[in-house]
């Protein structure tokens, strides 16, 4: 008898229970972290590594979906990371150094818990390079490379309008500084801290 009385107690509680409401609405925000940059020679034989900190603005807005959501979403974002090729390039300029960033794509995701959701997110990507020597006997080349990014994170609500994130996101660059180097990989992992409207 407790049993059934107990089982009951829950299915009424479950059934008052509202459905989990998914994010909605405008959202900006700001966000810091790692970025790992990897860049290869035009002939895919020599690499170059850098890891540095990246940050920057972001904004978007979600339309929820029950308790899912998609929206679409914009940042711009600066890292330092500044690689340098070994001896083996044979370039006229051995280090390339990365810069601003922007992003415009879409995510889509799925609450977790009241207050935690999930979501996948993909889109086009922009960096700004510049090309450089050691001894600057050559002066930077800079260009605007353009990629993909995809990634995914948690978001969380907190107190009053503010909510939070983590976040990965990996971006693929094509024939950096045209055709000068070959492709680009960042790798990033980002906080951010943001209010939706």
């Amino acid at each position: 008898m407790k049993t059934m009385l107990t089982l009951a107690a829950l299915a009424v509680g479950m059934a008052a229970t509202p459905a989990l409401a998914a994010p909605g609405g405008f959202h900006v925000g700001a966000l810091a972290g790692y970025e790992g940059i990897k860049v290869k020679s035009a002939d895919n034989t020599v690499e170059a590594k850098a890891d540095s900190a990246v940050y920057g603005i972001d904004a978007g807005y979600d339309i929820p979906l029950g308790g899912a959501f998609v929206g679409v979403e914009g940042e711009l974002s600066t890292s330092g990371g500044s690689t340098k090729f070994p001896s083996s390039f044979t370039g006229a300029r051995e280090g390339l150094k990365a810069n601003g960033q922007y992003y415009v794509g879409a995510r889509a995701g799925f609450n977790l818990t009241p207050g935690i959701a999930a979501y996948g997110k993909v889109g086009y990507t922009s960096l700004d390079t510049k090309a450089f020597t050691s001894s600057g006997s050559l002066g930077e080349l800079k260009e605007r490379a353009g990629g993909v990014r995809y990634g995914a994170g948690l978001q969380m609500d907190l107190p009053g309008p503010l909510t939070a994130k983590l976040e990965y996101r990996h971006s693929r660059y094509k024939d950096l500084q045209s055709g000068t180097y070959g492709d680009a990989n960042t790798n990033q992992v980002v906080a951010g801290v943001g209010v939706r409207f």
